[in-house]
């Protein structure tokens, strides 16, 4: 490498001396920021954060967030919550059918160190969650997951999510906590009205929802907008990624992980290699964006492909291009899935590496 002449390379040139290329870096003074304006966000709503952790999969980078005010956190799969619980959060929401984790034992198992709230859109799912909270001595506080326009899980209705309620309320073992929802953001009065169709035949039920729990970083912006909210599920405003950066819910200054690659070959005069491919950067497009990931030293220049160790540089609109040996700065499209490829993240805070911490529920499939 050039000898160091600023704080970013000398920053550079201390991670290569340390850990090498390509690298996950995080940097803590923009994640420090980063939590205080999503608390922020949630404060002036009066509403509860709830960070979602699928994002950063980190014990202490919860813990950061329940220090700013965060009431727990959310997750996606048992075996986060159990690298949450280990790292001392208490109150975990678990937004999916953990059917998988619940059939093999695994949930009662769980359910017997500590209390979870789960999400179910199905009756299979809730009768899965009745034996493990049978097995487990432990009422199961569960909540219905309705789809408001996503099309992904969740009951379409409000009868349907209704009578899911009705359920929960018939077995012994379950508890009806409330609603869970990840509203589009594109049409909030379809989703009050359904909201308010199915609170009202909830309590014609008897019943009340004691959470009613959206997500979405780019949701925090209409916090407020839907009435009756109790708490909000954010992730990636931890780090944010370049699909933040386009839908507008960040800047790139807001962009606190990025990955930290070297330009290994230029083989022909218009393209390159960096040492960071698909098991790095990952292949997410990140809803259609173009490329693989923002450079942010040559921001003309694309990520155009992967093989699993080579990243492929189209350079054919770039004025000035890298050279062998140049390590940059890539913003990836997705950030979530960045995180869950490495085993360790490279903290740095005021252009020096802090830490380098354990990235503790990677890889949690059940």
């Amino acid at each position: 490498m050039p000898e160091p002449t600023t704080n970013a390379d000398q920053l550079k040139a201390e991670i290569v001396a340390r850990v090498g290329t390509p690298a996950v870096v995080v940097d803590l003074d923009v994640v420090d920021r980063n939590i205080a304006r999503t608390q922020k966000l949630c404060d002036a709503a009066g509403i509860k954060n709830r960070p979602h952790m699928k994002t950063h999969k980190s014990g202490p980078m919860a813990r950061k967030q329940v220090k700013a005010g965060a009431i727990g956190v959310a997750c996606q799969k048992l075996g986060e919550a159990e690298a949450m619980l280990d790292a001392g959060i208490e109150d975990i929401l678990i937004c999916y059918n953990i059917l998988g984790a619940a059939r093999s034992g695994k949930l009662a198992d769980v359910l017997r160190r500590a209390p979870l709230k789960i999400a179910a859109d199905n009756p299979v799912s809730l009768a899965a969650y009745s034996e493990a909270g049978a097995a487990a001595g432990r009422v199961v506080d569960v909540l219905v997951e309705c789809d408001t326009g996503r099309k992904r899980a969740g009951v379409v209705t409000p009868a349907e999510a209704i009578e899911l309620a009705r359920l929960i309320r018939d077995d012994p073992h379950l508890n009806f906590k409330g609603l869970m929802l990840y509203p589009t953001g594109e049409d909030w009065p379809a989703v009050q009205r359904y909201l308010d169709e199915t609170l009202a035949g909830i309590a014609e039920l008897g019943l009340e929802a004691e959470i009613i729990s959206t997500g979405g970083t780019p949701n925090l912006a209409a916090l407020g907008v839907l009435k009756g909210v109790t708490e909000h599920r954010a992730g990636t405003s931890i780090y944010n990624d370049r699909m933040m950066m386009t839908n507008g819910a960040a800047t790139q200054e807001d962009c606190a992980l990025s990955v930290y690659t070297t330009v290994v070959s230029r083989a022909a005069p218009e393209r390159g290699i960096l040492d960071a491919g698909s098991k790095t950067l990952t292949s997410d497009t990140g809803g259609g964006l173009d490329g693989h990931g923002f450079i942010v030293e040559h921001p003309d220049a694309r990520i155009a492909g992967f093989s699993e160790e080579h990243g492929m540089l189209d350079l054919s609109k770039c004025v000035d291009k890298p050279e062998i040996g140049e390590v940059v700065r890539v913003i990836p499209n997705h950030v979530c899935v960045v995180v869950n490829m490495v085993d360790r993240i490279v903290g740095v805070r005021d252009g020096r590496i802090e830490q380098i911490f354990k990235v503790d529920a990677r890889g949690q499939l059940v």
